[in-house]
């Protein structure tokens, strides 16, 4: 292992969608229906009570957050008055929304479930949805085996989506109107079900297993570049990379996903080498 993660945060639901934004750690906690933020040294505050488990978390080039409302199917926006709709994702969903990415024009990548994991259902695919700055919702990319975390290049001209259940990240081409094209495999991760992600300077992907307590760092093609231990021993879901020099890769860690299972979940941290890049 590269490194092995310190706990920084704990007594926490099920933390999910960390994202790096104004010096301090924000993340959703849909156990608990909150959005927290976290100071570097440990200090914890409520962003947002939601009525629903928020996910994907996001900001707009004037400074808005978006938040994923999962249960709901909508893409929240959070004004001085509260949160409101932007978009109902229902017609383009069929079961939970999940993640997302907002990139520099404001558009806002949606991933969902597909299927009642929560029920036990089987697995089924599903795609991605693009909300546009206007509120408008498409289809953008279909036949995805429980997309999650995403991450878009620097030049917003790549995105990199984690397939859960497909065993591997995959790659878009995206252009300048937003559409993607291109499809391509970016990693296969035998045995692994990677969650979360973020992109550093170098290319690589940083991606949360789920099955294991770990993170791994992947190139282009498949070769694990890097590994960090989760501390804890729980299972990784989720991860970014921020603080002052954009080393510090932020773990969201769990036993289990399942809500109703012990309250422990946490933020871990660890340095790393090489820096973010991207969105989130």
């Amino acid at each position: 292992m590269d490194a092995t993660t310190t706990t920084l945060a704990d007594d926490l639901g099920f933390p999910e969608g960390p994202r790096w934004h104004d010096g301090r750690l924000v993340f959703s906690d849909f156990h608990d229906r909150r959005v927290r933020a976290l100071t570097p040294d440990g200090g914890l505050t409520t962003v947002l009570d939601l009525d629903d488990a928020p996910s994907g978390l996001g900001w707009t080039p004037e400074g808005t957050l978006l938040v994923v409302a999962m249960t709901r199917r909508a893409l929240l926006e959070v004004t001085d008055g509260g949160p409101v709709v932007r978009a109902d994702l229902t017609a383009l969903t069929r079961s939970r929304a999940n993640d997302m990415v907002v990139d520099a024009a404001g558009r806002a990548y949606v991933s969902s479930f597909g299927f009642d994991l929560v029920g036990g259902a089987p697995v089924e695919p599903t795609g991605l949805v693009r909300v546009d700055p206007d509120g408008a919702a498409s289809a953008v990319a279909g036949d995805l085996r429980f997309p999650n975390g995403m991450a878009l290049t620097d030049d917003g001209r790549t995105l990199v989506v984690a397939e859960t259940y497909g065993a591997r990240l995959t790659a878009f081409d995206v252009a300048a109107d937003g559409s993607l094209s291109g499809r391509r495999v970016f990693a296969e991760t035998p045995g692994l079900a990677p969650d979360g992600i973020c992109l550093d300077a170098e290319g690589h992907v940083w991606f949360a297993t789920a099955r294991t307590p770990e993170v791994l760092r992947v190139r282009e093609g498949g070769e694990v570049t890097g590994r960090v231990a989760v501390g804890s021993g729980s299972l990784s879901y989720a991860c970014t990379l921020g603080g002052d020099d954009g080393r510090t890769l932020f773990v969201c860690t769990a036993p289990t996903w399942a809500e109703g299972g012990p309250r422990a979940g946490r933020i871990e941290v660890a340095t790393v080498d090489v820096p973010r890049a991207g969105r989130p």
